[in-house]
């Protein structure tokens, strides 16, 4: 803890990816935990494009759930302690995994949201996106003013990640002195490999997680434990 503290001081450029256990420990259920079975479906079942062309209602019934669930969530320490390490970095970037805007929330600035918002409204016929945190939604599915319907701006199984948002988060962690992976499996990629990307380009790698993962045994340091009770004695 201590040479992490020193190496986060020193640091003119920090970039941090965060993962599902971040959100977790404010109550958000990780994505194949969230509520088990949601009327006999899997979430992997209805997070693609496919499930939404054949039945968009049911598909936006299910996000629309989901937005409810969100709606009652608040951050936890974590999600505060990274804003304030962005407030005390020079060059500071924090490139999420979480759709819940958790982090926006409790005050960060610079996020790359790789996964998309799950409080985004992307219209299919003119492409327009709109942030829209009522909960629930008026009218399923939801229509553009345009007269189109509107998706979830969300990343689903199949489709690819935001290019501009990962040439972002990529130049990110090459810039980076010191990179945190908080709160992630590290077993979806490509956001995976961003701290590899970051270590080859010369950055002290730091894991916070509960448990060890396939990253660990390669980086400079790894804390184990709640990311909402590590990170703020980071910046105590």
């Amino acid at each position: 803890m201590q040479n992490v503290r020193r190496w986060l001081k020193e640091a003119r450029s920090v970039a941090v990816l965060t993962g599902a256990g971040v959100s977790a420990e404010s109550g958000v259920p990780t994505f194949r935990g969230a509520g088990g079975l949601w009327r006999q479906r899997r979430a992997e079942d209805l997070a693609t494009p496919a499930a939404f062309a054949r039945d968009p209602k049911f598909v936006w019934e299910w996000y629309d759930w989901r937005r409810s669930v969100l709606a009652e969530v608040k951050p936890n320490p974590g999600h505060y302690a990274l804003a304030e390490i962005e407030a005390q970095t020079p060059n500071f970037t924090l490139i999420t995994q979480n759709v819940d805007g958790l982090h926006e929330l409790a005050g960060s600035r610079n996020v790359l949201r790789l996964h998309g918002s799950i409080w985004a409204l992307r219209c299919l016929d003119c492409q327009s996106e709109r942030m829209d945190r009522r909960s629930p939604l008026p009218e399923i599915p939801p229509r553009c003013e345009c007269g189109g319907m509107l998706r979830p701006g969300v990343v689903w199984f199949g489709e690819p990640l935001p290019q501009q948002i990962w040439r972002d988060a990529e130049a990110a962690a090459r810039a980076a002195e010191l990179f945190l992976v908080v709160g992630t499996s590290a077993v979806v990629y490509p956001a995976a490999g961003l701290a590899q990307i970051a270590k080859s380009s010369g950055a002290r790698v730091v894991e916070i997680n509960i448990a060890e993962t396939a990253l660990s045994p390669g980086i400079d340091s790894f804390l184990q434990g709640p990311s909402g009770e590590l990170l703020p004695l980071l910046v105590a």
